[in-house]
């Protein structure tokens, strides 16, 4: 098994980190609405840590966006890329997620993160971080709620709230099953906020939580106990 080391000019204190942050955040593309839900390919990203061992593994698996079938997965697994700051996680994550997705034989259409865009303190989370670097449509889809405000959406599916922060709608906290907790949905690169609700519902059509980031979950979870059997 060979395992992803930390590039040689990556961050290693947050000082460095943070800029880096400010150096890519003006490279984001708001202004495009992404390929249409239902359409192409899509693809999820997650990962699961080892602390004990400094290890990350990541996952990548790419659905056919209209029926949900699983087209193709990859993996890699790589040393913990930089030490645990919050605000700062895509630097512990990204080497090792990249190695992932350029293990697919498929373009990945779009790219379905675990993690936040926009709603993120410096409007610049993972999701982001990753569309930047890699040119490729990418949205944040979060379990649980971050650095902004919220109001309760409606119970039904498909109800929607804005997240706040400093004044301003950064994302959304959408109501993928009726009577379930909301997941917090904000743009990363080249898709809008509308569309990255659309896609998300049209993710989600049976849990809370989008098909992408069910199987992803999955499978960096297997790859991890895998590479520390």
């Amino acid at each position: 098994m060979t395992i992803i080391e930390k590039p040689a000019d990556w961050p290693s204190d947050e000082a460095a980190a943070l800029a880096v942050q400010d150096g890519l955040r003006g490279r984001v593309i708001l202004d495009e609405p992404g390929p249409p839900p239902g359409t192409g390919l899509v693809t999820g990203v997650d990962v699961a840590y080892d602390d004990d061992r400094d290890l990350v593994a990541a996952a990548a698996v790419v659905l056919d966006a209209r029926t949900l079938a699983v087209v193709e997965e990859a993996t890699a697994v790589g040393r913990v890329s930089f030490p645990y700051v919050p605000g700062l996680l895509a630097f512990r994550e990204i080497p090792t997620v990249l190695a992932a997705l350029d293990r697919l034989r498929n373009s990945p259409g779009l790219v379905v993160c675990d993690g936040y865009g926009r709603a993120h303190p410096r409007r610049f989370g993972l999701a982001a971080h990753l569309g930047v670097l890699t040119g490729l449509a990418v949205i944040g889809v979060a379990k649980n709620p971050f650095t902004f405000s919220y109001e309760q959406p409606d119970a039904g599916r498909g109800a929607s709230a804005p997240l706040v922060a400093d004044h301003e709608e950064v994302g959304r906290a959408l109501r993928t099953q009726e009577g379930v907790k909301p997941v917090f949905v904000s743009v990363g690169h080249r898709v809008s906020l509308d569309n990255a609700c659309a896609h998300t519902l049209h993710l989600a059509p049976r849990y809370r939580i989008p098909e992408t980031t069910r199987h992803a979950d999955s499978l960096c979870r297997r790859a991890l106990k895998e590479a520390t059997a």
